[in-house]
């Protein structure tokens, strides 16, 4: 049975190669492929430069305000991940008008048969005032939409609303879950769906990954450690940089390469610079999303040290570290949120407790020590990812989910 699904998102890649929003691209052209007529709201930015269809998917974005002023939505409204921007406040009421107002246009003239929310707040809430009764709703949770309703007591009750409004839930690790059933959503309509990743996109090149040392500067023979993500405190790269000083006494030619960029940018640098070690680390910035497969086969071994940060709020389930495993790049990597149920400790990768750098610093020592089982795990994390986490397989799911919608009455 082939739907009309209206996605209602605050991120997307902007353009090719855009770092914001990469896994709901593959979300919403995965269903596209499947056959179903797939249309995604979203808000306007001075960097859009898609077109109006790409593979299947409809595009349509609405403006609230001059192009200086759009800082609704692509990862703009929290300070370093923990508090709300004040331009979020200001932005919100506007915005959300106008994409409610989206929503109902794209909906009536498409004929959609199903709405579909990302992240609870806003998307979920926008898509729940814009639907009509009779229309099936579904919300999908991708972790930092779950934080802000637990933090900020006024949209808690919010968040609960759009909860009693949806059809299903869906999210994207246990964690997830069972916090959005603390916030009121039903635990006999929610379920766990997590991401998947692109294995072919994302495989092991070792010629690749020798140029790209080459053009980042790196010598071949130099262990190179790589991280990447927003600078913000739940990637915990505060407690990587502690453990590279550590490191560093053991490996006077050990690199770390962060790629990202964000809030924290200065004082994570002046970090580095204290320890002694600003010649050990590289913060490349933002990197285009096209060349995070390069980046993995030049790397010796990838850390993603996720933690839980004193406001509470942790990633759902990093795509980095879907993409890292799947590469065949040894992962090292932290016991918080959804990372447990992909990284398994000594089986597809390294896991150690969070914010703790001496446990990092003894597990990146350890796997830079055993080259043979360093390649056998990243060997079996592909393998397993390749088996258990492909897009295609997510699509199949989520297509599960809106079939159920559009046959039962909740």
């Amino acid at each position: 049975m082939a739907h009309t699904i209206v996605m209602v998102s605050t991120s997307y890649p902007r353009f090719p190669g855009d770092t914001v929003g990469t896994f709901l691209e593959p979300i919403a052209q995965g269903i596209a492929a499947r056959g179903h007529a797939v249309h995604v709201v979203l808000p306007w930015h001075p960097q859009v430069d898609r077109a109006p269809v790409e593979c299947g998917v409809h595009l349509h974005y609405f403006r609230y305000a001059p192009a200086s002023l759009s800082v609704f939505g692509y990862a703009q409204g929290l300070r370093a991940d923990v508090h709300l921007k004040t331009t979020a406040y200001l932005a919100a009421p506007l915005a959300s008008i106008a994409a409610i107002l989206k929503t109902r246009q794209v909906a009536r003239r498409y004929g959609a048969t199903i709405l579909h929310g990302h992240w609870v707040i806003p998307g979920g809430v926008i898509a729940a005032l814009a639907a009509s009764t009779a229309l099936p709703l579904a919300i999908s949770l991708h972790g930092s939409d779950v934080y802000v309703a637990e933090r900020y007591h006024f949209l808690g009750p919010v968040a609960r609303w759009a909860f009693s409004r949806a059809s299903w839930v869906t999210a994207c690790s246990d964690d997830l879950r069972q916090r959005a059933i603390g916030l009121g959503a039903s635990k006999d309509h929610i379920e766990v769906l997590p991401y998947g990743v692109d294995a072919k996109r994302f495989s092991p090149d070792p010629s690749t990954g020798a140029q790209t040392r080459t053009q980042l500067g790196v010598p071949l023979d130099a262990p190179l450690i790589l991280t990447a993500g927003r600078l913000v405190r739940k990637k915990g790269f505060e407690f990587l940089i502690d453990a590279m000083a550590k490191l560093a006494l053991k490996w006077p030619e050990l690199r770390l390469m962060i790629v990202g960029g964000g809030d924290l940018d200065a004082e994570l640098r002046q970090r580095a610079r204290d320890a002694g070690i600003s010649h050990h680390v590289t913060f490349a910035g933002n990197v285009s999303q096209n060349a995070i497969p390069s980046y993995l086969n030049a790397a010796d071994l990838v850390v993603v040290p996720s933690v839980r940060d004193t406001s509470g709020n942790v990633d759902g389930l990093p795509n980095f570290l879907l993409e890292a495993l799947v590469s065949g790049t040894t992962v090292v990597t932290t016991d918080v949120g959804g990372i447990r149920s992909v990284a398994k400790d000594g089986r597809t990768a390294v896991v150690v407790p969070p914010a703790n750098a001496d446990a990092l610093a003894d597990a990146i020592h350890t796997m830079l020590g055993q080259p043979e089982r360093r390649r056998a795990l990243g060997a079996a994390a592909r393998v397993e990812l390749q088996q258990n986490r492909s897009w295609a397989d997510f699509a199949e799911q989520l297509e599960a989910v809106y079939d159920r919608l559009t046959k039962e009455s909740y």
